[in-house]
């Protein structure tokens, strides 16, 4: 299966991440999978592609050209295939397009922003893949309140958080993946009325 894992391009963050990843990219090949991602070879991306990378696995980079303009040191140069492209959003898309399932690892702003545009997405009934957020060390546990702040007010449905699952380790991660039966999500019901 082709997953795409999105997650930080830092490479400040704490050690425990980076090992975290490497060890969910190096499990992803041992379950027979393929990594999508955003062609980063620093923070979680690179640890991620690094995992994959040392299991040989299969890696399909997607990246703007702009990024590699202004820093010729920023892109993972083990992938198997990398494509560039002109726009985030083209890189978005493609992403997408790619993969059959998505991983969410600890990111900032563009992990945050590639999250609900896919999780929108599927509320919307234009894809149904599974979707993970992998809470590493509990970091994405101030988002999920405010996922649960948006049922309470009423923005969006209860059923919403059906859409995702929220997994701890790498073994409950990609079992969910391995497992996810797209039949066992009602889409009519995330939608709001």
């Amino acid at each position: 299966m082709r997953i795409c894992v999105y997650g930080a391009a830092s490479s400040e963050i704490e050690k425990n991440f980076i090992k975290t990843g490497e060890e969910l990219g190096r499990k992803m090949v041992e379950h027979g999978h393929s990594l999508v991602f955003g062609g980063g070879r620093n923070g979680m991306m690179g640890a991620v592609a690094r995992g994959v990378a040392e299991k040989g696995g299969k890696i399909l980079g997607i990246s703007p050209k702009f990024f590699e303009e202004n820093n010729s040191e920023i892109s993972f140069l083990n992938c198997t295939e990398f494509i560039h492209t002109e726009t985030m959003r083209e890189r978005k898309r493609l992403l997408d397009e790619n993969a059959e399932a998505f991983i969410i690892s600890p990111g900032g702003i563009g992990t945050f922003d590639e999250f609900f545009e896919i999780l929108t997405l599927k509320q919307l009934g234009r894809h149904n893949k599974a979707i993970v957020i992998f809470n590493i060390d509990g970091y994405f546990d101030n988002m999920l309140k405010m996922m649960q702040v948006s049922i309470q007010k009423r923005f969006i449905t209860e059923d919403c958080i059906e859409l995702y699952k929220v997994t701890s380790t790498v073994e409950e991660t990609l079992d969910y993946i391995e497992n996810y039966d797209p039949m066992d999500i009602d889409l009519d019901k995330v939608k709001i009325r």
